[in-house]
């Protein structure tokens, strides 16, 4: 028998299912915008037919790392800004498995940045979602790498001296396929981006607005938001990389003056994923590598039987 024998199981899948028993109630700070990420994984997980033993959400360090703490799914707590390479990993080992990493803006675009870029770069097929609430939370209160210029906190008493990173930007730069924005207090809007996220095929960045009522007081709520798909003031396709950057840079550009710009950004519906480039060119394996630890007869293949000597 198979560890992931429920993978492709149809049936009706309730959200409550997503909640664990040890502890279902989640202890961030009341007012944390991590609860919208949450509620919105738990609304869409079901939308997509997945159930618990079909999903794995790989967290980093931070409040975001509590994640699959409060998420009934199977889990990985990684080290700080690692989430990524081991959920690259775990989908190489089983591909029908639904994956799903998490991580703060600092320990996403800072600490893991480079795995960031270059999970983006391969196209590998998972969901990234990135709590964004241009803080440190956990470690209490430290300048991040998307906090806004000027921002005083107890690494930069003075004011922050640097430009914010620019997350959606760099993302198309790196080559991700699907890049979305959105905030806890679009709940609707959130959910439809989740689960249009875990429905695409290549890899998926969810810049996700969270605020944090305890660390970061200065830093506006996130309202109001505007859906750039629904307003009539923004007409661009997100099909269209070079009017997505141009639609990136003006959201970029304004979120710290108080317009918060949400919705789709760009969409690549065609470039195959990681998994399917490594299977045209014959590098991946018939079964996954992920059975074989369930299957006595399996033949295992070392590096060194498949590569030839150095002459």
């Amino acid at each position: 028998m198979s560890a992931f024998n429920a993978i492709g199981e149809e049936r009706e899948i309730d959200r409550d299912e997503f909640t664990p028993g040890v502890e279902p109630q989640p202890t961030w700070c009341p007012g944390c915008g991590d609860f919208g990420v949450l509620k919105s994984l738990k609304q869409a997980l079901p939308e997509v037919g997945k159930n618990p033993e079909e999903v794995l959400t790989v967290t980093g360090i931070g409040c975001s790392g509590k994640l699959n703490s409060y998420l009934d799914t199977y889990g990985f707590h990684t080290i700080h800004g690692r989430s990524l390479p081991v959920a690259r990993a775990a989908k190489l080992a089983n591909p029908e498995l639904e994956v799903i990493a998490a991580g703060g803006d600092g320990d996403g675009y800072g600490i893991g940045g480079n795995h960031f870029i270059h999970t983006a770069r391969e196209n590998h097929d998972m969901t990234y979602i990135v709590f964004n609430n241009e803080i440190f939370g956990l470690t209490k209160g430290q300048t991040s790498p998307t906090s806004p210029k000027g921002h005083k906190s107890k690494t930069q008493p003075s004011g922050s001296a640097k430009t914010p990173l620019r997350p959606l930007s760099t993302s198309l730069n790196a080559g991700a396929s699907y890049i979305a924005r959105t905030a806890a207090v679009n709940p609707n809007q959130a959910k439809e981006i989740i689960k249009e996220a875990i429905e695409h095929d290549g890899f998926a960045h969810v810049d996700f607005l969270t605020q944090c009522p305890t660390w970061n007081k200065d830093a506006r709520q996130y309202v109001p938001y505007i859906d750039v798909q629904e307003s009539d003031d923004y007409d661009f396709d997100h099909t269209d990389r070079g009017e997505a950057a141009e639609m990136m840079r003006e959201t970029e550009d304004v979120l710290n003056e108080g317009t918060v710009l949400t919705g789709r950004y760009y969409v690549d519906e065609d470039r195959p994923s990681y998994t399917e480039e490594k299977a045209a060119v014959g590098e991946m394996p018939d079964e996954p590598l992920a059975e074989r630890y369930f299957d006595d007869d399996a033949e295992w293949e070392r590096s060194y039987d498949l590569l030839d000597r150095h002459k």
